[in-house]
């Protein structure tokens, strides 16, 4: 079967007005993953998957269809343990686009690096989340992660 998914959206409902950089940040997130993505459903007779991200009630959402659009699984994860990775992801963010604009370039890697970090920890509490309903390699849970951070991303 092909344990993949095909198909990646963002429930408008639960985004906020987004910025340029926002957006682009998504449809790069959306292009990487649909270019090259491992995601199984645990116990699931297979895919191709069509994915929709959504919010609701502190919750992430994941609605999972088949291939044909028929539903497949509806999965949500508490947004909590999310919480402090996603606060100081998105500090260290604003850190780095106002360095690029004036700051040396070791500052600029330094952030560089500690945003790196954060994002590869958000991924990580993404795939332990994840652990028994879904499996994925490290790639696709750190592109997921920054579609769960635009979702949240203000402004």
């Amino acid at each position: 079967m092909d344990f993949r998914l095909s198909a990646i959206t963002l429930d408008e409902a639960s985004m906020v007005s987004r910025s340029r950089a926002i957006e682009q940040e998504r449809e790069v997130a959306i292009c990487d993953l649909l270019e090259k993505n491992s995601f199984r459903l645990v116990n699931s007779v297979g895919g191709p998957y069509q994915l929709t991200l959504g919010l609701e009630e502190n919750r992430l959402v994941m609605d999972l269809r088949l291939q044909d659009g028929a539903p497949h699984a509806r999965i949500m994860l508490s947004l909590t343990p999310f919480r402090k990775v996603v606060k100081d992801y998105f500090l260290i963010c604003e850190s780095y686009y106002k360095a690029i604009r004036t700051a040396p370039p070791y500052q600029i890697e330094a952030l560089d690096m500690a945003r790196k970090t954060l994002h590869d920890e958000g991924a990580s509490e993404l795939c332990r989340r994840l652990d028994g309903k879904i499996e994925t390699d490290f790639d696709t849970a750190r592109r997921l992660f920054t579609l769960l951070c635009v979702l949240q991303m203000r402004g």
